[in-house]
């Protein structure tokens, strides 16, 4: 593993490829329909993480898809702090309350009824925790999750700027997030903790307040606060050990990443969009974008075929 963690480094600081850079989580298809990303759902192994040539898999044919300017403030790798606030539009729509859907996720622990959060994210938090349960590790509780301005603010005004972010420049304020505790002892050294560090990467989280990372984030450790980024982002971030701000910088600098990760090769684009802007892509195979929350988007190409 750290093998590739050295060589796609090399990727990421020397370059990659260049391209042509002439709804929000899910996976789009050429058909034009929409299927609901489970790629979180993999099995808690270890992060195989891979370079892969450039273009590698990739078909002659394409097509060009045209990109609105609105796609930059939603997704799931929007990064939300203090210089970048939540757009209305950038909230996920899908926010529901946890306890009313214990039915179908049983067992889950909740600090209290009011807990909220993308509906998607729950079911990715959910196989998680019932892939801990299969390693005997079983004491979750999710404490907080989606926060409406009020609630935000509140807490602001309670915790200071250390660790809260002002409403509109959380990212609880999106629905992707969430703080998840251990109802053994505190996070840092629960087998909850522990666990989650190792594996949460293969569910789509990522750790978004490490520890040594305060100069990036502005926020200092928080071992209990997980943001849903999707697969493949998650892994290549823990195999990096890059911050959501350091991932978003590195796209941006190299236009473009080709990696394995798992057995499955994507490129990842960066597409700056002023107004609008228009990427080729190669046809028959699954996509997704998301926006940075500043100045372009992130389009994820699966070069497996649909």
């Amino acid at each position: 593993m750290k093998k590739w963690g050295l060589a796609l480094s090399l990727i990421l600081l020397v370059g990659c490829h260049a391209f042509d850079s002439s709804n929000n989580a899910a996976i789009q298809t050429r058909s034009g329909s929409t299927s609901t990303n489970t790629q979180g759902q993999t099995n808690n192994t270890a992060s195989s993480v891979a370079p892969t040539k450039p273009g590698t898999g990739t078909q002659n044919n394409t097509e060009r898809i045209k990109i609105e300017e609105e796609q930059i403030f939603r997704g799931n790798l929007v990064l939300v702090n203090q210089q970048f606030p939540v757009h209305e539009v950038g909230v996920r729509q899908d926010i529901v309350k946890v306890n009313r859907h214990l039915d179908t996720y049983p067992g889950l622990a909740l600090y209290d009824a009011t807990i909220r959060m993308s509906l998607e994210v729950l079911g990715q938090y959910a196989a998680m925790v019932d892939a801990a349960g299969s390693d005997n590790v079983n004491h979750f509780m999710i404490t907080s999750g989606y926060r409406d301005e009020e609630e935000q603010t509140a807490l602001f005004e309670q915790q200071g700027d250390a660790y809260a972010l002002p409403a509109g420049h959380s990212e609880h304020n999106l629905g992707m997030s969430l703080d998840i505790g251990s109802t053994l002892m505190e996070m840092e050294h629960a087998p909850e903790g522990k666990w989650l560090k190792e594996h949460a990467a293969d569910y789509g989280f990522i750790l978004r307040y490490p520890p040594n990372k305060f100069s990036v984030t502005g926020i200092r450790y928080e071992p209990w606060h997980f943001r849903y980024v999707g697969l493949p982002h998650s892994k290549i971030m823990k195999e990096l050990n890059l911050t959501l701000e350091e991932y978003l910088d590195k796209l941006k600098d190299k236009k473009s990443l080709t990696v394995e990760v798992d057995g499955r090769s994507y490129d990842i684009r960066y597409v700056p969009v002023t107004g609008s802007a228009t990427v080729e892509l190669p046809e028959e195979h699954d996509y997704t974008i998301s926006g940075n929350n500043s100045d372009g988007v992130i389009v994820t190409i699966s070069l497996s075929q649909a």
